[in-house]
């Protein structure tokens, strides 16, 4: 993780706030709060050891149902995330944080999505604002500011119960009262329509700025399929955008199809932009290929005054005699921006078939078994659990 010289800068300054951490032994922050629990996950194999020893490490979310990962009073601000779960997981949980007692969430985005790993495949992530550690440790460096409390919650939208393992670090006190609120939305064309760029975000009134873009690329041809542009429409834009890009893997900081000759498709992940993942076809259940990049808008955020009424992306190839060929793959994207208000227009939430990612490690989704394990050390393994491929 590289820190942005202002961090350094800022480091030594005396402040008056107060550190804070919510986690399964700890769930309401409380000082001295932490270590004190007498039942949870853990506490069949602590019986020998008693309180203090790991009794409550993690969650677990039944199907169906929706945890409060953390509900803090006052002023402050999210600081860290760190979170673990099962990779079957990773696009069946819905990610929600709601900022000031607001009814709608300003983040709504699948977990894995939100953690640069919207496949249900594991990438190593290596960024400023989001660090993916082997295997499926996520980490959020996003400062996310509250005036008047603070609440995150997980939505489990698979058949199955699933174990989380989770902890939020935050500053209570401070004066936020002329900061942005985080907003994080998440859209998915599958496939994308003929003709029509995929809408990364829309709609959005007030004043603030965008910080950031995550988008799986599913390709549905043959050939090359980043030649597209991304377009920035701000403020009073309707027509022609302010910002126009020059190409897709422009705009994630590559260039010439992300290809080193005699390599192919070449991961990447630098502090602001990335391609960490790359999914190759295995010639038999996996046909497709399927990537996943990022930009962080950290050192040059793209600032709004009243709105963005549009920021979308197409999906070109080539076709003969040097033509574009426009595609019909599978996109799903995550916009990260900070705004003056705490809600925003957003999609509508997604479905568990919205979320769907078959993984073509078997011929038809939902058979077989493997083993879970309780913990992220792999120790003691639970029971055989079906799986699913179809919410991944």
């Amino acid at each position: 993780m590289t820190s942005a010289p202002s961090d350094l800068a800022s480091l030594a300054a005396l402040r008056q706030v107060q550190t804070r951490s919510i986690s399964p032994e700890n769930f309401d922050g409380s000082a001295g709060g932490g270590g004190r629990a007498t039942e949870g996950t853990g506490a069949t194999n602590a019986r020998d050891l008693g309180p203090g020893w790991k009794i409550s490490p993690s969650i677990d979310i039944k199907a169906g149902e929706t945890f409060e990962l953390a509900s803090i009073q006052g002023a402050g601000k999210i600081t860290h995330i760190w979170i673990t779960t099962h990779t079957d997981n990773w696009r069946t949980l819905l990610l929600r944080a709601y900022w000031d007692g607001a009814e709608e969430p300003a983040v709504e985005v699948p977990y894995g999505d939100f953690f640069c790993n919207g496949w249900g495949v594991f990438a190593q992530v290596n960024s400023q604002t989001i660090a993916a550690n082997p295997h499926g440790g996520f980490n959020s460096y996003w400062p996310m500011p509250f005036r008047d409390g603070a609440r995150l919650t997980i939505e489990n939208t698979s058949v199955v119960d699933v174990r989380v393992y989770y902890q939020v670090t935050y500053e209570v006190g401070g004066d936020h009262s002329t900061d942005a609120y985080f907003h994080a939305q998440w859209r998915r064309s599958n496939p994308l329509e003929d003709l029509t760029p995929h809408v990364i975000l829309e709609g959005i009134e007030g004043q603030g700025q965008y910080v950031g873009t995550y988008i799986a690329w599913g390709v549905n041809s043959n050939g090359w399929w980043g030649e597209g542009e991304i377009k920035f429409y701000l403020d009073d834009d309707t027509e022609y955008p302010t910002i126009c890009g020059t190409g897709t893997e422009d705009y994630f900081g590559g260039a010439w199809n992300f290809d080193i000759p005699g390599q192919g498709y070449t991961e990447f992940s630098t502090p602001y932009l990335g391609m960490p993942q790359v999914i190759r076809p295995d010639g038999l259940y996996v046909s497709q290929q399927r990537f996943g990049m990022y930009r962080w808008h950290l050192l040059d955020p793209i600032h709004f005054a009243t709105g963005i009424p549009k920021v979308d992306i197409q999906a070109l190839g080539w076709r003969s005699g040097w033509r574009y060929l426009p595609l019909r793959d599978d996109i799903a994207s995550t916009a990260l921006f900070y705004l003056d208000r705490p809600t925003a227009r957003r999609p509508k939430t997604p479905t568990a078939d919205d979320l769907e990612v078959h993984l073509g490690t078997a011929p038809v989704p939902d058979i077989g078994s493997r083993s879970r394990s309780p913990s992220p050390s792999g120790t003691n393994p639970l029971v055989a659990r079906s799986m699913s491929l179809r919410c991944t």
